[in-house]
């Protein structure tokens, strides 16, 4: 009987991951206040009623990819602002990690940057709580640095806020150099690089006037 059911566990995790990719794939194109899950589930190749085995909606579907997008980001926030290195290594390490976010997950990139403001309130929640989570992190991750030590937690907060607010900039930059024309694609992914670098150093020598 055990075997049984986690057969079914099995399948039923696989039918909610192909209806994520399906959504996913369907939202390049579209937002998700448009979406309707009979275009998902027809992606899929599923009867309609079988979508709320998964999901009370298409905003919970949203919500589902919000966690997927960013839910394992974590561990690599935190490491952008790591205390470890010198700057230019921390801001060169930083880009380096955004950057090849973007070109691994760029359909998540674009969810992520397109629902941010979108017209579904769940979605926008859930990536407003993301990145609440996020700022956090990197708040803690700030007081660790000597620069920081008689900084108040409001400023520590806005800090990490700027912080978490330039690394999606920059990675929605880096999504739109990947999307123009092939043969333009190394400058434009240099020049991002290059403006991000300097707005991170930037941030990074305000911070350590802030006091003064």
């Amino acid at each position: 009987m055990s075997h049984t059911l986690g057969i079914r566990q099995a399948q039923k995790q696989k039918t909610r991951q192909a209806l994520l990719d399906a959504a996913l794939a369907l939202l390049e194109e579209q937002s998700l206040s448009s979406l309707g899950l009979r275009e998902v589930t027809r992606a899929v190749g599923v009867a309609p009623t079988a979508f709320y085995r998964h999901f009370r909606s298409t905003a919970d579907l949203g919500v589902a990819l919000v966690e997927e997008a960013l839910g394992s980001l974590h561990p690599m926030i935190r490491t952008t602002v790591s205390t470890t290195g010198d700057p230019e290594e921390r801001v060169a390490r930083a880009i380096d990690l955004i950057a090849r976010h973007v070109d691994g997950y760029p359909a998540h990139v674009r969810f992520i940057a397109r629902e941010r403001h979108g017209g579904v309130q769940p979605v926008r929640e859930a990536i407003r709580d993301q990145l609440a989570r996020f700022a956090q992190e990197v708040k803690a991750e700030l007081a660790k640095d000597p620069v920081s030590r008689d900084w108040s937690e409001d400023d520590l907060l806005m800090l990490a806020h700027l912080y978490v607010d330039q690394m999606l900039s920059t990675a929605s930059l880096f999504l739109e150099a990947l999307e123009g024309p092939e043969e333009e694609r190394a400058d434009r992914t240099r020049h991002v690089t290059q403006l991000a670098t300097r707005q991170m150093r930037l941030i990074g020598l305000g911070r350590q006037h802030w006091l003064d």
